[in-house]
């Protein structure tokens, strides 16, 4: 015996209601299943399509899909990475190096101001309420697509969750450690105010990239990374 269309369907739905959410993961657990259903008919012709589906559940063991989708999640997480250093990468050429440098200077330079410790404060909590404002627009969208029962992926999913927790997360603990400690950075050593404006620097680039170039490159990178994007 072979699967039909509607078992097919069924299998996708069946992957659903044991909490696999992310379409490519869902399609490589339902070939997994089709696969070994058609290998148990092979060898038990007379089962149902509900009791073979069951069988091959079960050799997934007491945890279910859980196992297979921490794994794609970890394996993902990788490929993000990969993705967030070759963005980086760039801003090591010409003529973002300049920019970079340009960046590093301000923060620099504002650090060895007067009452800088308020104008900091001042940016990070501007920036971190913009960045509370674009959360909500990315999941007002997520919960629209959800509703409408569209597919998404794991990666699309992973840099809007992204965006809505490294750069928030990041701008609220920067506000809650400088406004607990109350550095006074005007006061610290030369040595102190390159390595904060450095660290600075790179906290600016990589929160630029989470939330600002991987979201406009999300299509580009969904089509590169699984043919079927543009098909479902």
């Amino acid at each position: 015996m072979q699967l039909t269309q509607s078992h097919i369907e069924e299998l996708y739905k069946f992957t659903r209601k044991h909490y696999v959410y992310h379409y490519d993961v869902q399609t490589e657990l339902v070939d997994h299943l089709a696969n070994d259903i058609e290998s148990i008919w092979v060898a038990q012709p007379q089962l149902s399509f509900d009791d073979a589906r069951d069988a091959s559940f079960k050799k997934f063991g007491i945890f279910g899909f859980m196992d297979v989708v921490e794994s794609r999640q970890k394996a993902m997480n990788k490929r993000y990475w990969k993705i967030i250093l070759r963005f980086a990468k760039e801003w090591f050429t010409v003529p973002k190096i300049v920019v970079t440098s340009a960046i590093f200077l301000t923060f620099y330079l504002a650090l060895s101001l007067p009452f800088s410790i308020y104008v900091l404060m001042a940016a990070i909590l501007g920036l971190a309420i913009h960045e509370m404002i674009k959360t909500a627009i990315t999941r007002r969208k997520h919960k629209i697509k959800v509703k409408k029962k569209e597919n998404i992926f794991l990666l699309e999913a992973m840099i809007g969750e992204t965006r809505s927790t490294f750069t928030l997360i990041t701008f609220v603990n920067l506000f809650n450690i400088i406004n607990l400690t109350q550095i006074d950075f005007n006061t610290l050593n030369n040595y102190w105010l390159l390595f904060i404006a450095a660290l600075a620097t790179f906290f600016a680039i990589t929160s630029y990239i989470t939330s600002i170039i991987i979201p406009q490159k999300a299509e580009e990178l969904l089509r590169e990374t699984y043919p079927e994007y543009k098909i479902s």
